[in-house]
């Protein structure tokens, strides 16, 4: 017992990312997603480098999980182009939807699970077409490699969503300082429209 405590403590952040996995495949496995999957090694960076601790993490997940289980479940939502994000609590609801009635049903679902203590709401009427689509992705990838490739920054549990050209970031950093560096590096991506920083600051 002694020897598993010893390797937990110097294991911590590989341990992190192993479990969060597990809690991944296990919460989500009934609808066939995959709640750390796209972008895996960002996604295990992130998870490494988060300053909440793992049961916060935990409960952060399964919250995101039930939410989306909820939004896919709803006949009004079916939750086809909507991305929730769970930090600390505190739900981001970004995508474009078709009317006004999903919007306001998405809201509704997310404050009904329990252990949602807010609900950000970055979600449009509209619809995307293929160029702009893309452009989108890219444009969250390219956001993705300067926070993974910055010295200073090293803020893997920042999520990326891009919308129509405007940039969401969602997550945890430590200081000031980061904050305000990864606004800076997702404002100077070409195609950037705008940025909505919806990212706290823990320090440690």
């Amino acid at each position: 017992m002694n020897y598993f405590k010893y390797f937990i403590g110097k294991n911590q952040d590989v341990f992190k990312i192993w479990l969060l996995i597990f809690v991944g495949f296990f919460l989500l496995n009934s609808c066939g997603w995959l709640i750390v999957g796209g972008g895996g090694a960002y996604q295990g960076y992130k998870s490494a480098t988060d300053p909440r601790s793992i049961g916060r993490e935990i409960d952060d997940a399964k919250i995101t999980a039930e939410i989306k289980l909820k939004l896919l479940q709803d006949p009004i939502t079916k939750a086809r182009k909507i991305d929730v994000d769970t930090v600390n609590g505190v739900v981001t609801l970004t995508g474009l939807v078709e009317t006004e009635k999903e919007i306001k049903r998405a809201i509704e679902i997310a404050k009904s699970v329990k252990g949602v203590k807010e609900v950000i709401n970055n979600l449009k009427v509209g619809k995307r077409g293929v160029i702009t689509y893309l452009s989108d992705k890219e444009i969250t990838t390219r956001v993705k490699i300067k926070f993974m490739q910055d010295p200073e920054l090293k803020a893997f549990s920042i999520d990326v969503d891009t919308l129509n050209g405007v940039v969401t970031l969602t997550g945890i950093v430590k200081t000031e300082a980061q904050k305000k560096k990864a606004v800076e590096l997702a404002k100077s991506v070409p195609g950037v429209k705008g940025v909505k920083d919806n990212i706290q600051v823990v320090e440690k």
